[in-house]
């Protein structure tokens, strides 16, 4: 698996990067893009041609995780139907939240799919559990497998922190952790702290932590020119060992090789 980053801004854009979106390639070039935040569709274009994506994977409905899902439609609806073989694209979502789940359906152009939060759902090459998150809306945080190669990967979607989160991440070749807090925040109702992230990949003995969700502006009292490295630096001070790194548009992980 390689997993390459669309955008890693928490709650809105920043500049020149985008909201919460990642390509995961299959090894047998399966492209699923999970959620489709702001600037999605341009990033994604420097990637792949976005008619060529084969699925989407969606964790919520709050606007920086699906704000370009509409865009990405009419991508599909409107390019030249002379110029490619068009399809439908299956989006797949959970159907607690039963009116932005409708809205993943556009007849020949996306279908909306349930997908079985109590179970394992086959997605091309992937073996997808599910778990609830601590968030304000209805959210689910991914374990992708890819039973070809063997190789694990853990996206948090937006979480605070909760037991059975490191459980569910054990192992893991690589956790993407959405941390958008310094550590002296924990026990939040939405997201993880710097410290909570970094406890978590230990308990869980995953084999790298990457950070997403990132604040693009720190809290008063953080130095702004190294407000992400010291958001690193205090995760790294709770990993025991575990490399932790920053997403940022267009870095990308060999999943087989962390």
């Amino acid at each position: 698996m390689k997993l390459t980053t669309l955008g890693c801004w928490g709650a809105y854009p920043y500049k020149d990067g985008g909201t919460t979106s990642y390509l995961l390639t299959g090894h047998d070039g399966f492209q699923l893009l999970i959620d489709c935040g702001s600037r999605a569709v341009n990033e994604l274009e420097k990637e792949i041609s976005p008619l060529d994506l084969d699925a989407i994977l969606i964790s919520h409905y709050h606007p920086d995780h699906v704000a370009d899902l509409g865009v990405l439609r009419h991508y599909f609806q409107l390019y030249p139907k002379h110029l490619w073989e068009p399809k439908e694209l299956p989006t797949y979502g959970h159907d607690e939240d039963s009116y932005e789940f409708a809205k993943l359906t556009l007849p020949g152009v996306s279908k909306g799919i349930a997908y079985d939060v109590n179970g394992i759902e086959t997605i091309g090459p992937f073996e997808i559990s599910f778990i609830k998150t601590v968030h304000p809306v209805v959210c689910y945080a991914f374990r992708i497998v890819e039973p070809a190669t063997g190789q694990i990967f853990v996206f948090t979607g937006d979480t605070g922190y909760f037991d059975g989160l490191a459980d569910f991440a054990a192992d893991a070749d690589l956790f993407l952790a959405d941390v958008y807090l310094y550590e002296g925040n924990e026990k939040h109702i939405a997201h993880l702290t710097t410290k909570e992230a970094g406890q978590i990949a230990a308990q869980a003995a995953v084999k790298k932590l990457v950070l997403t969700h990132m604040p693009p502006l720190p809290p008063a009292g953080i130095d702004p020119d190294r407000h992400l490295e010291i958001l690193r630096e205090q995760t790294e001070s709770y990993s025991n060992g575990i490399p932790v790194e920053l997403a940022e548009p267009h870095k990308a992980w060999e999943i087989g090789d962390c």
